[in-house]
């Protein structure tokens, strides 16, 4: 599809191209033929005027030759001939290229979509194909029982919370990844989402017996608040998910020159450098079983990293297997 809309473009470039060529053309070849026909005329009345001193006439000088200006015209008309070849030849080249970078956005836009919407479909076929096995099951069974219709419903709704939990996060990502965002930025402290953070994932880290620590200065941001608690919460819950009973997780923050470095350190399983590069990669799972058991949807460092570039800020990762994970998350402030 782009080759040919590649093709098309370039052909539409060298219209526009060469109708610009051949008009100036036309207008060089019209203002030189003037010129050698004005040039002619001169030498023409220059001769006819010219008398010698006792009225006798000079002897006739040669008048320029007709063949002689053709043979100019067709000089003229040969070099522009071959002056518009070669800007055709050049400009097809040019043009060419010119409308590969053109397209080249859309077709990575494109691709993007095609990639976001095949990913999207596979993970939402899982969950429904689950639910669907689980109801034709039970269907089949002549004689249903109660306990067994509990069972199916009970499995139906961890299934529906996964293919809930996989529709917010699409959306949540969705809204991020837009270029023209309407998200409302303000001045805030970064006490106040980090507490947030923490506070909202407390429950889950007491049920593992994981300790948080969080700091209490304040450095002042432009950005927006809930966005910010988003993120802290995916990496925070990502360090609860992934880190054994009776562990810590330190959440520091700190000011370098006009940067806020916020970093959130777990005593987790670790993650092997080979994975690094695509890490930030949208549904991409490190252990995908495991993280599927955990109830994870692949996309939540996407959306830390969408949400560190809308605040144009940046997320790093340092790890080492069985040593658990630091995140850090540097963003601008004021």
């Amino acid at each position: 599809m782009f080759t040919s809309a590649r093709i098309k473009l370039t052909a539409w470039y060298l219209v526009i191209i060469m109708a610009v060529s051949l008009v100036f053309s036309l207008m060089v070849y019209n203002i030189l033929m003037r010129e050698v026909n004005r040039f002619a005329q001169a030498q023409r009345i220059r001769i006819e005027n010219r008398w010698g001193p006792f009225g006798n006439p000079v002897p006739t000088i040669v008048v320029p030759d007709p063949d002689l200006i053709d043979e100019i015209r067709r000089r003229i008309v040969l070099t522009l001939v071959l002056i518009d070849s070669g800007i055709l030849v050049i400009s097809g080249g040019l043009g060419y290229f010119l409308a590969g970078r053109t397209l080249k956005p859309i077709q990575n836009m494109v691709d993007e979509q095609n990639r976001f919407i095949s990913d999207a479909s596979h993970e939402l076929k899982t969950p429904l194909t689950s639910l669907k096995v689980g109801m034709e099951v039970f269907l089949r069974d002549k004689r249903p029982k109660l306990g067994d219709a509990k069972a199916v419903i009970s499995e139906s709704m961890s299934e529906i919370s996964r293919l809930q939990s996989l529709s917010e996060s699409l959306l949540q990502l969705t809204q991020y990844q837009k270029t023209n965002s309407q998200i409302k930025f303000s001045r805030i402290l970064s006490s106040v989402f980090i507490a947030a953070a923490v506070k909202k994932l407390e429950p889950l880290a007491a049920a593992k017996k994981i300790a948080i620590s969080f700091p209490r200065e304040d450095f002042l941001i432009n950005g927006n608040l809930y966005s910010l608690t988003d993120l802290l919460v995916i990496l925070l819950d990502n360090a609860i998910k992934y880190s054994d009973n009776n562990t810590k997780i330190k959440v520091n923050a700190f000011s370098s020159e006009d940067k806020l470095f916020i970093k959130v350190q777990d005593e987790g399983y670790g993650i092997p450098k080979e994975h690094f590069p695509r890490l930030f990669e949208r549904f991409y799972r490190i252990d995908k079983s495991r993280s599927r058991d955990e109830g994870g949807t692949g996309l939540g460092l996407a959306i830390v990293k969408h949400i560190a570039q809308v605040h144009k800020g940046t997320v790093e990762v340092e790890s080492e297997p069985g040593k658990g994970s630091t995140f850090t998350i540097i963003l601008p402030i004021i």
